[in-house]
């Protein structure tokens, strides 16, 4: 059952994502659109819309979140394999989308300070390099 929906959710996933699948939104409103003045713009001709797009929004997110879910659990599988691949990488940086918010903010809050830091050194690089071309 689990990878048929898998397999189900990522069919659709691509095949809502195509041009055609714009195209046909866009016809289905033409078409519903053009019919108003058959059905006198009736609240019966307006529910038929709203109920439509209703549904098919309703059953697309979840699909769409399944192949969302898979999606980035995947790469976050291939970036842990980098990190455990690159010598002077930090390994405990592996699993992060499991710390919580506060240890997020720490580390990120880190990381500003490291680019600061390189930003400084570089601006104070290119100054010793501009005085010792002047000189």
């Amino acid at each position: 059952m689990r990878d048929l929906f898998r397999r189900f959710a990522h069919a659709t996933s691509g095949a809502v994502g195509t041009p055609w699948a714009f195209l046909l939104a866009v016809l289905i409103i033409v078409v519903w659109a053009l019919t108003g003045p058959l059905f006198h713009y009736s609240d019966t001709w307006q529910l038929v819309i709203n109920t439509g797009t209703t549904i098919v929004t309703f059953l697309i997110v979840f699909l769409i979140q399944n192949t969302q879910n898979r999606d980035a659990r995947a790469i976050h599988l291939k970036l842990d394999e980098l990190l455990r691949g690159v010598v002077k990488a930090r390994t405990g940086m592996v699993d992060l989308e499991e710390l919580s918010d506060e240890e997020l903010d720490r580390i990120h809050a880190e990381f500003q300070t490291l680019r600061k830091q390189r930003e400084n050194d570089s601006t104070t690089d290119e100054q010793a390099q501009v005085s010792s071309a002047a000189e």
